[in-house]
């Protein structure tokens, strides 16, 4: 029935919600920017819909039983092609093809997979998806490469990866990486940078690594490492291990009143906890454990068991890997675990992989290798290169770029072994990042001079702001007030705190759309400094005496130089590029080769710290002299395993 819409005036908004009535009563709600760029959609009740096409269906298999009963012979090819083209097409595409990215909770495992096919199935020409590997408890590991697939195999273009969710509770991750799969396949052909990067790139993305680990996270009140194998003990040992006593479905902390206790009840806000002044007697003191049971509790005796689920996957990649003993959660050996193993496999069997990112939680910074060694320890250019490619991050997510050796180690007398960032920069050659998605510091307007410090002392002008900003951004959510309660072995203690998953360990619901388009953006701007090898010119010449002098010049338009770094020139680990000439049956070859190698080329990263001339090292030519009859067609073939492969086809013609 039609009906009339009055206009009305509105203020201007970023952001507005408009809500698209569909056929039987179902609906689409969308957030609009006022560019018109979708954020956000949710499609309500498609239930019926669902039903209409089942009904269809239903009755196409009733109609063939019918035909069959009669003819007794196979129905034809197009048996009711109509009438299931209708059914199929019933909202049920419209739903698949705008599958919206669900920002209100982090996925499961079971959700993420869905996502994933439902993306597949609603972008085939854009979206592959295989299974990598399983993981401890035998789940597989999805990976998803995005590129266009009408333009080459996705091996003969330049790559770029992207994995999360290493360590089993930063699930924040996990989010960033699925939001990145979705915002390239539906502004594909929408935003211009996004439509260089598929049609002329490969993405490859990991959205969860540790599968086993997150889906406890996501679904117990538990939390661990990255993977739920027992390492390295198979056995429980003695002391307090986390457990929610209380029933409330978290695990927070206990405080329980102790002459010896290290803290006391802050007079600012008495939910805070502040540390007890070393030459301080007479008041009420406590001590802080985890909310849980102890183990072969004794009455007396109580320290925290050695955690049951201690592997680390960021312990576990080679470079410089060590045991257990000097390495918390390093693994048996590198590449232990199937998870990690699965992950080195990919890579090795792909080399057209330039850079990366891999995502994490906390701290809200852009980690760059080494973990082991001080910044001298690179080669000169490439550290130049990574303190360029870390302003463009910060300037496009607001995360400092620091290095973990000089600025983020948790210990200054220790270093971290086993790293993936290590491990990808030193062995490939890549440019990457461990981006720390997310802190609460940040969010709470709080300035930190150490990033690591802070996490083991902070202020108490800090906790001050971040009690405002829970009370204030997360209306109280974020902090569980203390509560009495008679713990079962030690008797009257409080429970409270801050809820760990909510606040800290990822970003709350209400902040990852903002943060997963700001590291979204950076994540397009890395990959397309990939170098990108390309044609420049050619031109064939006639000779006489049926001899044609042909000239290929190519060149890198990225901005990486072919080989990606000096670190992966020094390790070799990138092949020359290589030029192939195939000619057809009765030319001959008179100068020239038929297949060589030219070395590699530039690309602007040289020149970006330089106002002197460089030259033309960006490109090259090859030529050759070939015998043919007039209106032979040759091809020329050049490969760049990390630049991409190009192909042109030349037809021998004298000039007119």
């Amino acid at each position: 029935m039609p009906v009339q819409i009055d206009k009305v005036a509105m203020a201007e908004a970023d952001f507005i919600c408009s809500v698209d009535l569909g056929i039987n009563n179902a609906a689409t709600a969308s957030i609009v920017g006022k560019n018109g760029t979708v954020k956000a959609r949710k499609f309500i009740n498609p239930a019926r819909d669902i039903d209409r096409r089942n009904q269809r269906r239903m009755m196409i298999s009733k109609k063939s039983r019918q035909t069959k009963n009669i003819t007794f012979s196979d129905l034809p090819k197009g048996f009711c092609q109509r009438l299931y083209r209708k059914s199929a097409n019933i909202n049920l595409g419209l739903v698949m093809k705008a599958e919206s990215f669900d920002f209100s909770h982090y996925y499961t495992y079971s959700e993420l997979v869905n996502y994933l096919q439902v993306l597949g199935s609603a972008y085939p020409n854009l979206l592959s998806l295989e299974v990598i590997g399983k993981s401890y408890e035998r789940r597989d590991l999805w990976l998803a490469t995005l590129t266009r697939k009408n333009t080459d195999t996705p091996l003969e273009k330049p790559g770029y990866w992207i994995d999360a969710n290493t360590h089993a509770g930063e699930v924040t991750g996990s989010a960033v990486a699925l939001y990145i799969i979705y915002y390239l396949l539906t502004q594909y052909k929408q935003d211009s940078q996004v439509t260089r990067l598929l049609e002329n790139y490969t993405v490859y993305i990991l959205p969860r690594l540790a599968v086993d680990g997150a889906e406890k996270y996501l679904t117990t009140p538990y939390s661990l490492r990255s993977s739920v194998r027992h390492y390295p003990y198979p056995e429980q040992r003695d002391g307090l291990y986390p457990e929610d006593i209380n029933g409330d479905g978290l695990i927070l902390q206990m405080r329980i009143k102790d002459k010896c206790g290290a803290w006391k009840v802050s007079e600012d806000d008495p939910r805070i906890m502040v540390p007890r002044e070393p030459e301080e007697f007479g008041g009420t003191y406590y001590t802080l454990l985890p909310e849980g049971i102890i183990h072969n509790y004794d009455g007396y005796d109580l320290k925290l068991a050695p955690t049951l689920e201690g592997m680390d996957f960021n312990r576990n990649y080679p470079y410089q890997w060590v045991p257990e003993g000097e390495q918390k959660g390093a693994g048996n050996f590198p590449f232990s675990e199937p998870e990690t193993r699965a992950e080195a496999e990919f890579w090795h069997q792909h080399p057209n992989i330039n850079g990366f990112l891999t995502y994490h939680t906390y701290g809200g910074v852009l980690l760059r290798p080494y973990s082991t060694h001080p910044d001298d320890h690179f080669p000169f250019e490439d550290l130049e290169i990574y303190k360029l490619i870390g302003e463009k991050g910060t300037s496009l997510t607001g995360c400092d770029c620091i290095s973990v050796y000089h600025d983020f180690r948790y210990n200054h007398q220790k270093v971290t072994f086993g790293a993936m960032d290590d491990y990808g920069y030193d062995r490939f050659g890549w440019f990457g990042f461990t981006v720390e998605l997310w802190d609460p510091a940040i969010a709470a307007g709080i300035e930190k001079k150490d990033y690591v410090s802070w996490r083991r002392f902070r202020p108490v002008a800090d906790e001050l702001k971040l009690m405002d900003w829970n009370d204030e951004k997360l209306r109280g959510a974020g902090f569980i007030d203390w509560q009495s309660f008679e713990h079962p072995q030690l008797g009257r203690v409080e429970i409270g705190g801050w809820d760990l998953k909510r606040v800290w360990h990822n970003a709350p619901a209400e902040y990852l759309p903002e943060l997963c388009e700001k590291h979204c953006s950076f994540a397009i701007a890395h990959a397309l400094m990939s170098p990108r090898l390309a044609i420049a010119r050619k031109a064939v010449t006639y000779r006489g005496e049926n001899i044609y002098r042909v000239v290929v010049q190519l060149e890198n338009q990225g901005f990486l130089p072919t080989y990606t770094s000096k670190k992966a020139k020094e390790r070799s680990c990138v092949r020359p590029i290589e030029v192939k000439l195939s000619l057809p049956e009765g030319a001959n070859l008179v100068v020239g080769l038929l297949q060589q190698e030219i070395g590699h080329l530039e690309g602007r990263s040289n020149k970006a710290k330089k106002n002197v001339a460089q030259g033309f090292d960006c490109r090259c030519h090859v030529e050759w002299a070939i015998e043919a009859i007039r209106g032979s067609q040759i091809q020329i073939t050049a490969l760049s395993e990390r630049a991409g492969t190009v192909r042109t086809f030349l037809t021998l013609e004298p000039e007119n």
